[in-house]
């Protein structure tokens, strides 16, 4: 059986009466499908009951990017400037989520909002618009919205730390850990990295782009840009995706040998 793999959903307005949807990207549908070798399990955005109820069911948990920002109550942050996308749903089902996957050993992969939530749910804080901060890169999504090439094409470098999780599981592909390219499609980014979270990967303006958390009991990276958009093509965004494919279907073996942790 494939490992079964929680994605959180975002709530979004739907149809001519903007009816409340549980919603998910159809990429992080097919990366999980795909790369990762899972079955996804779509989790509503029904606050922290979701995490008690559906985390002993699961081998993997992945957090995804989205439009809308973390609330900056969760941080002690300023409020948002008005028009911000918002999305308190998530925001209480995801920081659960989050707490209780990485006190179980879940395996966890956290992308660009995602990461953000990873490291608010750890104590850590948020600059909400980057591209407005001095001496920083625009790390927005580019305007021209309809070529694909352009919104999801390689935006800047990124450097890696040479001891980090991400360079050893990179460890036999061809790159150089000085200047990674990935795409950029983010407003929000790390400010101050809570404790335990561990930044292995730097924009050329010293934007956290990559950690891992420190002390977890099993597999938990998180990443600023976007992967899934581009597995297909580039080794490095699919060794990380297998890697966490990995850690899942491992959990999943130990999940069914053990009677246990199966009956949950």
């Amino acid at each position: 059986m494939r490992p079964l793999i929680g994605i959180p959903c975002c709530m979004k307005a739907f149809g001519a009466f903007a009816m409340p949807n549980h919603a998910v990207s159809d990429h992080y549908i097919k990366v999980v499908l795909g790369p990762i070798g899972g079955m996804p399990v779509l989790l509503p955005a029904a606050g922290d009951s979701v995490a008690a109820e559906m985390l002993p069911r699961l081998d993997g948990l992945m957090l995804t990017g989205s439009r809308s920002n973390v609330h900056p109550d969760l941080y002690a942050g300023p409020p948002h400037l008005e028009g911000t996308p918002e999305d308190c749903e998530r925001d209480s089902t995801t920081l659960p989520l989050i707490r209780g996957a990485l006190a179980r050993g879940l395996p966890l992969l956290a992308i660009c909002r995602g990461f953000q939530e990873l490291n608010v749910a750890l104590g850590g804080t948020l600059d909400q618009r980057v591209q407005d901060l001095p001496g920083r890169l625009d790390h927005s999504t580019p305007v021209d919205q309809a070529l694909p090439r352009v919104r999801t094409g390689k935006a800047h470098a990124v450097r890696i730390a040479q001891d980090g999780a991400l360079a050893r599981l990179w460890s036999g592909l061809d790159f150089d850990p000085d200047a990674v390219p990935v795409n950029s499609l983010h407003n929000q980014a790390v400010r101050d990295a809570a404790p335990r979270l561990v930044p292995e990967g730097w924009a050329p303006d010293g934007t956290i782009e990559a950690a891992h958390v420190r002390d977890s009991q099993g597999f938990a990276v998180g990443v600023q840009w976007h992967p899934e958009y581009d597995w297909a093509g580039d080794a490095l965004s699919r060794r990380l995706f297998e890697a966490f494919g990995a850690a899942a279907t491992a959990h999943a073996r130990a999940r069914a040998a053990t009677p246990a942790l199966a009956a949950e």
